[in-house]
């Protein structure tokens, strides 16, 4: 029992010990203990034993004790070496009542406190911000949730519709019904895609807006007035939402418009029966608007683009809020992804693209290619598979000063055409169509691309070096 009791005792007395994390007390001689508290104005950590006259005594009693800190040292300036209590508005730094005198002689300057003050009421309304945004866009989740299930409703009661109706018409419509069947489905599952997609995004984006609001409630509570204003500058600013401020929710007429013509299709005679097929097989679930002709008309569906960092190749520096990318010989230090391209000097964007949109991109230098990929496109390696355009999950626009090339499949075709710095791509989702136009004065199409895209698409850029390729921010569209 004794034994133990040294033990323990032993074992308490190593505990009080500071180790290399820990703030250590500058009062101690020899081996040092543990601070308990910091004192911002005698400006040295204390254990509790030396901590004892700060309680103690009344010559104490204004002296403002923190957890203890290993930043002690910056609240000293560094010319005078007096405490810096003072902070310049004029060159937004803590600064000593010695610097009032010379280098910020004729400045605005506040006590620290005050200054402490002012931010704190900025960092409470960036709170009240957040929690705005927030609750806007819970509302926002439940809307879209709102719209997926009457999308299942109405996909649901077309699928019954249609059944019953071919049910008649069993001995010559019994292949057609399962035709129809499979389309509204696929329509189905696309509209749904899209509107959970936009419910992932709002749902991320609250997440993130939560974090960030926790961390700005932790750094309201620093107690040290000076670390509080050294560190506020560096405060993330909040971020424009990408959520929309309401959700417009799509009529689900496009379900009915199929029931309807199998109806009426029910009603003709069998020799008029296999004419009118075709009309049938030809009408898309979500009815087709008429493609842009002008470039007005395209701006009307500008989509603002960012670049995903995760994606980057890190010989590919993104810039100006991640619309910039530029190709560099100079590796980024941006951490390991499972998303990285590691083989290629290529980036995808944030955004799913699921709806009709147009973006433009200005390219600067050769070797710049514009694409739109599937999100399960190669991306480790040197293999062939991992280059836009050169796979089946991904259609690429080649650039360089003299002539376009397009890619799609490892299959490169030959683009004619006036060539110019800037490309506008046009994406219609549903209806398969992807166009790309040289723009400048006037728009010109250089390739057009028919298909069927059975997933989300992201648009890409893929950069030899010294080059680099910007999207142009939908503001700004306007402009040339």
């Amino acid at each position: 029992m004794l034994l133990r009791a040294e033990m323990e005792q032993k074992d308490q007395l190593t505990h009080c010990y500071a180790g290399p994390e820990d703030v250590a007390c500058d009062v101690c001689t020899g081996r040092k203990r543990k601070a308990a508290k910091s004192c911002l104005v005698c400006l040295v950590s204390y254990c509790e034993k030396h901590l004892q006259p700060h309680y103690g005594s009344p010559s104490f009693k204004n002296h403002k004790l923190v957890n203890p800190s290993k930043n002690l040292q910056e609240n000293i300036c560094s010319r005078h070496d007096e405490v810096m209590k003072i902070f310049c508005r004029t060159d937004q730094q803590s600064i000593c009542y010695l610097c009032t005198m010379e280098e910020h002689k004729g400045h605005e300057t506040v006590p620290a406190a005050a200054e402490r003050t002012e931010k704190q009421k900025k960092l409470q309304e960036s709170q009240q911000q957040i929690h705005q945004r927030i609750q806007d866009q819970e509302k926002d989740v439940k809307l879209l949730q709102r719209e997926v299930e009457a999308i299942n409703v109405s996909a649901d009661k077309a699928v019954e519709d249609s059944e019953k109706i071919f049910t008649e018409l069993i001995r010559l419509l019994q292949e057609r019904s399962s035709d129809v069947k499979q389309q509204i489905r696929s329509q189905q599952e696309t509209e749904v895609s899209r509107v959970k997609d936009v419910q992932e995004k709002l749902q991320q984006e609250i997440t993130e807006l939560k974090r960030k609001d926790a961390e700005l409630e932790q750094f309201s509570h620093t107690e040290d007035h000076t670390q509080f204003l050294l560190n506020y500058p560096s405060l993330p600013a909040l971020s424009e939402s990408t959520g929309s401020s309401s959700i417009i929710v799509r009529p689900l007429r496009h379900f009915k418009d199929i029931t309807e013509a199998v109806s009426e299709l029910r009603d003709k005679l069998q020799d008029v029966l296999r004419d009118s097929w075709t009309n049938i097989a030809e009408i898309y679930v979500l009815k087709s608007e008429p493609e842009p002709k002008t470039r007005d008309e395209f701006l009307i569906y500008s989509e603002q683009i960012t670049l995903d960092p995760n994606t980057a190749h890190r010989n590919m520096l993104l810039s100006e809020g991640n619309r910039i990318a530029t190709g560099t010989k100079q590796k980024q230090s941006y951490p390991d992804h499972p998303d990285r391209f590691t083989g290629y000097c290529q980036v995808l964007s944030r955004e799913n693209l699921i709806e009709r949109c147009y973006w433009e991109v200005e390219m600067r230098g050769e070797g710049v290619c514009v694409a739109v990929s599937y999100k399960n496109i190669s991306r480790a390696g040197s293999s062939m598979d991992a280059i836009l355009g050169f796979n089946d999950k991904s259609w690429s626009l080649y650039f360089d000063k003299f002539h376009y090339k397009f890619w799609h499949d490892r299959i490169e075709t030959p683009v004619p055409g006036p060539v110019s710095s800037r490309v506008g791509v046009y994406l219609d989702h549903r209806a398969g169509i992807l166009c790309f136009y040289s723009v400048s004065k006037t728009m010109t199409l250089i390739h057009r691309v028919q298909t069927r895209f059975t997933e989300p698409l992201l648009a890409g850029i893929g950069l030899s070096e010294g080059s680099s390729a910007e999207f142009i921010n939908p503001k700004q569209l306007a402009v040339i």
